[in-house]
């Protein structure tokens, strides 16, 4: 069930209407979030129900099973990660690994005789089960204690706005939420119709108009050999993921305030990052920490000697490249981000930049540069469609704009504009400049939301699911 669709609109309107009966029961509050999530799952495929069934049930009853044998705590952990990662390595990298397999043997002249086919992926496997394995190490640790109700840990695991596509919640972030009578005040109604608002105008408007140009650049067997050309698709896809992916978070999070929750940040302005560091800390956050908190920071993180400390950073990030799929391509570009963030450790760039006049907006620019290039990797086919489309961005003699201009259009560039303009806008910090608070400012905000509110009916692109859907 597609947040850009009519059966969408349909489920949360019935949802939010019978809401009021049951928030404010403990018991009913939990059942009724379950019950509403689960027919939002099922609706695609009855059967990925069961696939969410399998990894809440290792994450609560694990979980539980660690309190109460704390000797065997260990066993009862691994027990647990294994019980939740073979679902998804079957699914998800199960054809990846056997035709690999089948090329290295081919090399040395052995014939791989075991399957290779695709299996159907069920969606938002890997965000749910992210959370269901970071609840049983957040028990382990100690950092938490479980809950011995399984509906209220299904609404955790399971609440609709971020079953799909994140944010990935830490359950100490919404367990308690969930204990306690939500609260829907008129404001927290109103900045939840304003995220709304903005995911369907990136998401039908912006990621929905540029997505077929980068397609069909992307499927042509021969790349243009047009570098202007190039850079342009580049900046359109980059905005395309950025708002076909925040899109979908601002309608989680606006949808979560509906409800009287709150859902941590999961972008925060990404092209405006004065370091690679910092941009993952803008991009996907909640991926971003997860890896640092269950990943990097238990191989030693940066608390060891320079050079572990670096390997334990390539370790997360070529894992956070394959969590996004099963290709060469995602891993060079997890492998890439990491050689951008180990140069900066080595280097120190980024500060020394900062020191010259207008280094910090320099930063901001060689940094956008840096995450296109490694956005190649991200949307190519393969990695030879990647090293051609590489060689299109450097050959800075070939700079005609005819296939720019017959290729790309006015409305796919204005967009992009457009989201460049918001950058700038925040950039400039309109709170510290009185901005925010001007009266006329203030009243327009209404007929603001009004307007990119039609905009994402009459001006949306052809309907695409979203891209993290695959993931």
């Amino acid at each position: 069930m597609l947040f850009n669709s009519l059966p969408f609109i349909v489920f949360v309107a019935f949802f939010f209407a019978g809401w009021p009966l049951f928030r404010s029961g403990r018991d009913s509050r939990w059942i009724y979030l379950t019950g509403a999530s689960f027919l939002f799952y099922g609706w695609a495929d009855l059967h990925f129900v069961f696939f969410l069934l399998w990894s809440g049930a290792i994450g609560f009853f694990s979980a539980l099973a660690i309190v109460h044998w704390p000797g065997r705590k260990t066993w009862i952990l691994v027990a647990s990660l294994v019980g939740n990662i073979a679902p998804l390595a079957a699914l998800k990298y199960l054809k990846f690994i056997c035709t690999n397999l089948s090329s290295v043997l081919g090399l040395v002249g052995l014939q791989y005789m075991g399957p290779v086919t695709d299996l159907i992926l069920p969606l938002g496997i890997s965000f749910y089960t992210f959370q269901s394995m970071s609840y049983t190490i957040d028990v382990f640790q100690g950092r938490l204690s479980p809950t011995k109700h399984v509906f209220h840990f299904f609404a955790y695991l399971s609440m609709f706005p971020h079953l799909l596509a994140g944010p990935i919640l830490r359950a100490a972030v919404l367990l308690p939420q969930l204990d306690k009578i939500p609260v829907v005040e008129q404001e927290k109604r109103w900045e939840g119709t304003v995220l709304i608002a903005h995911g369907y105008f990136k998401k039908a408007v912006v990621a929905d108009t540029l997505a077929p140009i980068a397609a069909a650049a992307f499927a042509r067997q021969t790349p243009l050999d047009s570098c202007a050309y190039w850079w342009t698709i580049m900046v359109l896809f980059s905005f395309q993921i950025y708002c076909d992916f925040s899109g979908y978070s601002d309608i989680a999070c606006g949808l979560a305030k509906w409800m009287g929750y709150e859902f941590p940040l999961n972008f925060d302005h990404p092209y405006l990052a004065g370091s690679t560091r910092e941009f993952w800390t803008r991009w996907h956050i909640s991926l971003s920490m997860w890896f640092r908190d269950y990943v990097y920071i238990p191989l030693g993180g940066s608390r060891t000697t320079p050079l572990r400390a670096h390997v334990n950073m390539w370790v997360a990030m070529v894992l956070s490249g394959l969590w996004h799929g099963a290709a060469w391509t995602f891993i060079a570009w997890g492998a890439l981000h990491a050689s951008f963030l180990s140069i900066e450790r080595l280097t120190n760039w980024p500060k020394k930049m900062e020191t010259i006049h207008g280094g910090r907006y320099a930063n901001m620019v060689i940094v956008f540069l840096l995450v296109l290039v490694a956005w190649v990797f991200f949307r190519a086919q393969s990695l030879h469609q990647a090293v051609i489309i590489l060689s299109r961005l450097i050959s800075i003699h070939r700079l005609e704009i005819s296939p720019v201009q017959s290729l790309v259009g006015f409305k796919a560039l204005f967009l992009v504009a457009l989201m460049v303009m918001r950058h700038v806008y925040v950039c400039l910090r309109p709170s510290d400049i009185g901005l925010a608070a001007w009266r006329p400012f203030v009243i327009a905000r209404p007929v603001y939301v009004s307007a990119i509110l039609l905009s994402s009916v009459f001006l949306r692109g052809p309907g695409t699911a979203f891209i993290y859907f695959g993931f």
